[in-house]
Protein backbone atom coordinates (compact mmCIF):
# COMPACT_ATOMS: atom_id res chain seq x y z
CA UNK A 1 0.00 0.00 0.00
CA UNK A 2 1.22 3.20 -0.75
CA UNK A 3 0.09 5.54 1.45
CA UNK A 4 0.84 8.77 1.93
CA UNK A 5 -1.13 10.98 5.24
CA UNK A 6 -0.88 13.17 7.15
CA UNK A 7 -2.79 13.02 10.49
CA UNK A 8 -3.04 15.98 12.95
CA UNK A 9 -4.65 16.32 15.97
CA UNK A 10 -6.02 19.75 15.49
CA UNK A 11 -6.17 22.88 12.61
CA UNK A 12 -4.84 25.66 15.22
CA UNK A 13 -2.84 25.26 18.27
CA UNK A 14 -2.77 27.87 21.03
CA UNK A 15 -1.35 30.98 19.61
CA UNK A 16 -1.46 30.18 16.12
CA UNK A 17 -3.20 30.22 12.78
CA UNK A 18 -5.04 27.74 11.63
CA UNK A 19 -2.62 25.08 10.10
CA UNK A 20 0.33 26.76 11.01
CA UNK A 21 1.97 24.74 13.87
CA UNK A 22 2.04 22.05 10.69
CA UNK A 23 3.23 24.02 8.19
CA UNK A 24 6.84 22.35 7.47
CA UNK A 25 4.93 19.08 7.81
CA UNK A 26 1.62 19.90 4.94
CA UNK A 27 4.44 21.02 2.67
CA UNK A 28 6.71 17.90 2.63
CA UNK A 29 3.14 16.06 2.17
CA UNK A 30 2.30 18.11 -1.12
CA UNK A 31 5.76 18.37 -2.05
CA UNK A 32 5.33 18.59 -5.83
CA UNK A 33 1.83 19.29 -5.75
CA UNK A 34 0.08 22.38 -7.03
CA UNK A 35 -3.62 22.27 -5.66
CA UNK A 36 -5.61 19.96 -3.16
CA UNK A 37 -9.13 19.30 -2.72
CA UNK A 38 -10.94 20.59 0.32
CA UNK A 39 -13.89 18.43 1.80
CA UNK A 40 -15.83 20.36 4.35
CA UNK A 41 -18.40 17.92 5.14
CA UNK A 42 -17.66 18.15 9.22
CA UNK A 43 -18.98 21.48 10.06
CA UNK A 44 -22.58 20.86 11.39
CA UNK A 45 -24.12 24.49 11.22
CA UNK A 46 -22.69 28.04 11.86
CA UNK A 47 -19.95 27.32 9.11
CA UNK A 48 -20.77 27.01 5.14
CA UNK A 49 -19.43 24.88 2.90
CA UNK A 50 -18.27 27.98 0.86
CA UNK A 51 -16.77 29.65 4.21
CA UNK A 52 -14.90 27.06 5.26
CA UNK A 53 -13.36 26.21 1.82
CA UNK A 54 -12.21 30.05 1.72
CA UNK A 55 -10.20 29.42 5.28
CA UNK A 56 -8.70 26.56 4.06
CA UNK A 57 -7.51 28.46 0.63
CA UNK A 58 -6.14 31.25 2.64
CA UNK A 59 -3.84 28.89 4.48
CA UNK A 60 -2.46 27.14 1.45
CA UNK A 61 -2.20 29.65 -1.18
CA UNK A 62 0.50 30.98 1.24
CA UNK A 63 2.26 27.80 0.38
CA UNK A 64 1.74 28.30 -3.13
CA UNK A 65 -1.29 25.45 -3.43
CA UNK A 66 -4.20 25.87 -4.93
CA UNK A 67 -7.44 24.63 -3.03
CA UNK A 68 -10.88 23.74 -4.77
CA UNK A 69 -14.24 22.40 -2.66
CA UNK A 70 -15.80 19.26 -3.51
CA UNK A 71 -18.78 21.21 -3.08
CA UNK A 72 -18.07 23.22 -5.98
CA UNK A 73 -18.00 20.11 -8.47
CA UNK A 74 -21.61 18.83 -10.04
CA UNK A 75 -19.59 15.40 -9.65
CA UNK A 76 -17.74 14.80 -6.32
CA UNK A 77 -16.98 11.12 -7.46
CA UNK A 78 -15.02 12.44 -10.50
CA UNK A 79 -13.10 15.41 -7.90
CA UNK A 80 -12.00 12.91 -6.19
CA UNK A 81 -11.08 10.68 -8.78
CA UNK A 82 -9.30 13.25 -10.03
CA UNK A 83 -7.30 15.20 -7.52
CA UNK A 84 -3.88 15.71 -6.77
CA UNK A 85 -4.18 15.67 -3.13
CA UNK A 86 -7.10 15.87 -0.46
CA UNK A 87 -7.72 17.50 2.91
CA UNK A 88 -10.68 16.62 4.94
CA UNK A 89 -11.45 19.20 8.02
CA UNK A 90 -12.39 19.40 11.11
CA UNK A 91 -15.55 19.33 13.08
CA UNK A 92 -18.43 16.88 13.64
CA UNK A 93 -17.17 13.42 12.99
CA UNK A 94 -20.86 11.90 12.41
CA UNK A 95 -21.87 14.65 10.35
CA UNK A 96 -18.49 14.50 8.51
CA UNK A 97 -19.12 10.49 7.57
CA UNK A 98 -22.70 10.51 6.95
CA UNK A 99 -21.87 13.09 4.48
CA UNK A 100 -19.17 10.77 3.05
CA UNK A 101 -21.33 7.98 2.67
CA UNK A 102 -24.32 9.77 1.00
CA UNK A 103 -22.09 11.57 -1.76
CA UNK A 104 -20.24 8.13 -2.38
CA UNK A 105 -16.68 9.63 -1.55
CA UNK A 106 -15.88 6.53 0.87
CA UNK A 107 -14.51 3.93 -1.98
CA UNK A 108 -12.89 6.33 -4.12
CA UNK A 109 -11.10 7.90 -1.20
CA UNK A 110 -9.94 4.47 0.24
CA UNK A 111 -8.68 3.73 -3.49
CA UNK A 112 -6.70 7.42 -4.16
CA UNK A 113 -4.89 6.83 -1.03
CA UNK A 114 -3.88 3.25 -1.30
CA UNK A 115 -2.39 4.22 -5.03
CA UNK A 116 -0.54 7.08 -2.90
CA UNK A 117 -2.52 10.39 -3.40
CA UNK A 118 -1.82 12.28 -0.44
CA UNK A 119 -3.82 12.87 2.13
CA UNK A 120 -4.38 14.99 5.16
CA UNK A 121 -6.92 16.13 7.98
CA UNK A 122 -7.71 17.38 10.97
CA UNK A 123 -9.45 16.72 13.78
CA UNK A 124 -12.67 14.98 12.28
CA UNK A 125 -11.15 14.31 9.10
CA UNK A 126 -7.94 12.27 10.96
CA UNK A 127 -10.81 10.57 13.03
CA UNK A 128 -12.06 8.92 9.69
CA UNK A 129 -8.89 7.94 8.73
CA UNK A 130 -9.43 5.15 11.08
CA UNK A 131 -11.10 1.98 11.30
CA UNK A 132 -13.96 3.34 12.83
CA UNK A 133 -14.66 6.49 14.03
CA UNK A 134 -15.87 5.41 17.50
CA UNK A 135 -13.74 6.63 19.33
CA UNK A 136 -14.54 10.35 18.42
CA UNK A 137 -15.43 13.07 21.32
CA UNK A 138 -18.39 14.31 19.36
CA UNK A 139 -21.35 14.20 19.67
CA UNK A 140 -23.72 11.93 17.84
CA UNK A 141 -25.97 14.62 16.20
CA UNK A 142 -26.98 12.64 13.40
CA UNK A 143 -27.52 9.15 12.40
CA UNK A 144 -25.07 7.76 10.72
CA UNK A 145 -25.92 3.71 9.01
CA UNK A 146 -22.61 2.57 10.15
CA UNK A 147 -19.37 3.46 12.19
CA UNK A 148 -16.82 1.87 9.21
CA UNK A 149 -14.58 4.98 8.55
CA UNK A 150 -12.37 5.21 5.37
CA UNK A 151 -9.96 2.54 7.40
CA UNK A 152 -6.69 4.06 5.84
CA UNK A 153 -5.03 3.04 8.90
CA UNK A 154 -6.06 -0.71 11.36
CA UNK A 155 -6.50 1.63 13.90
CA UNK A 156 -8.79 4.26 15.66
CA UNK A 157 -7.79 7.72 16.10
CA UNK A 158 -9.06 10.26 19.16
CA UNK A 159 -7.92 13.49 18.64
CA UNK A 160 -7.56 16.56 21.12
CA UNK A 161 -6.40 13.51 23.53
CA UNK A 162 -6.24 15.39 26.97
CA UNK A 163 -4.77 14.04 30.16
CA UNK A 164 -6.79 14.15 33.46
CA UNK A 165 -5.90 17.50 35.55
CA UNK A 166 -5.08 16.13 38.89
CA UNK A 167 -5.89 19.08 40.45
CA UNK A 168 -9.54 19.43 38.99
CA UNK A 169 -12.94 18.67 40.28
CA UNK A 170 -14.41 16.85 37.47
CA UNK A 171 -16.04 13.66 38.84
CA UNK A 172 -16.59 12.56 34.79
CA UNK A 173 -14.92 10.01 32.91
CA UNK A 174 -11.60 10.68 31.44
CA UNK A 175 -10.41 9.88 28.09
CA UNK A 176 -8.60 6.89 29.65
CA UNK A 177 -11.64 5.49 30.60
CA UNK A 178 -13.83 6.32 27.80
CA UNK A 179 -11.53 4.46 25.06
CA UNK A 180 -11.12 1.43 28.31
CA UNK A 181 -14.51 1.24 27.62
CA UNK A 182 -14.41 0.88 23.95
CA UNK A 183 -12.21 -1.86 24.27
CA UNK A 184 -14.50 -3.91 25.77
CA UNK A 185 -16.18 -4.38 22.33
CA UNK A 186 -13.74 -3.33 19.75
CA UNK A 187 -10.38 -4.75 19.33
CA UNK A 188 -8.18 -2.39 17.24
CA UNK A 189 -5.12 -0.12 18.63
CA UNK A 190 -6.29 3.23 19.51
CA UNK A 191 -3.47 6.17 19.19
CA UNK A 192 -4.67 9.48 21.77
CA UNK A 193 -3.20 12.29 19.75
CA UNK A 194 -2.34 15.43 21.95
CA UNK A 195 -2.59 18.72 20.53
CA UNK A 196 -0.12 19.68 18.29
CA UNK A 197 0.70 16.14 17.17
CA UNK A 198 0.26 14.05 14.25
CA UNK A 199 0.98 11.03 12.40
CA UNK A 200 2.92 10.96 9.19
CA UNK A 201 2.42 7.58 7.52
CA UNK A 202 4.51 6.37 4.20
CA UNK A 203 3.88 2.88 3.05
CA UNK A 204 4.16 0.97 5.86
CA UNK A 205 6.35 3.36 7.79
CA UNK A 206 4.74 5.88 10.68
CA UNK A 207 6.66 8.57 12.30
CA UNK A 208 4.61 10.67 15.48
CA UNK A 209 5.44 14.16 14.96
CA UNK A 210 4.86 17.58 17.41
CA UNK A 211 6.16 18.66 20.70
CA UNK A 212 4.06 15.55 22.48
CA UNK A 213 4.16 12.13 22.63
CA UNK A 214 0.96 10.15 22.00
CA UNK A 215 -0.90 7.42 24.32
CA UNK A 216 -1.23 3.92 22.54
CA UNK A 217 -3.97 2.04 23.96
CA UNK A 218 -4.01 -1.89 22.79
CA UNK A 219 -7.04 -3.95 24.20
CA UNK A 220 -6.46 -5.68 27.74
CA UNK A 221 -3.14 -3.50 28.34
CA UNK A 222 -1.93 -0.54 29.76
CA UNK A 223 -2.11 2.16 28.20
CA UNK A 224 1.19 2.85 27.01
CA UNK A 225 3.22 6.40 26.10
CA UNK A 226 5.26 7.13 22.56
CA UNK A 227 7.82 9.84 22.01
CA UNK A 228 8.08 11.06 18.86
CA UNK A 229 11.35 9.03 18.48
CA UNK A 230 9.90 5.85 19.51
CA UNK A 231 8.92 3.20 16.89
CA UNK A 232 5.03 2.91 16.08
CA UNK A 233 5.10 1.06 12.99
CA UNK A 234 3.50 -2.06 14.50
CA UNK A 235 0.32 -0.31 14.80
CA UNK A 236 0.59 -0.19 10.77
CA UNK A 237 0.71 -4.31 11.24
CA UNK A 238 -0.87 -5.56 14.40
CA UNK A 239 -4.76 -5.70 13.58
CA UNK A 240 -4.54 -5.36 9.54
CA UNK A 241 -6.73 -8.50 9.28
Amino acid sequence: MSRNLLLISTSTTHGTGYLEHAEQQVKTLLEGKKSILFIPYARPGGTSHKDYTAKAREAFEKWGISVSGVHEYDDPVKAVKEAEAVFIGGGNTFVLLRQLYQNKLVEPLRERVQKGMPYMGTSAGTNVAGRTIGTTNDMPIVHVKTFDALQLVPFNINPHFQDPDPNSTHMGETRDTRIAEFHNHNRQPVIGLREGSMLRVQGDRMTLMGPHSARVFLQSEKPMEFKPSDDLNFLLEVYEA
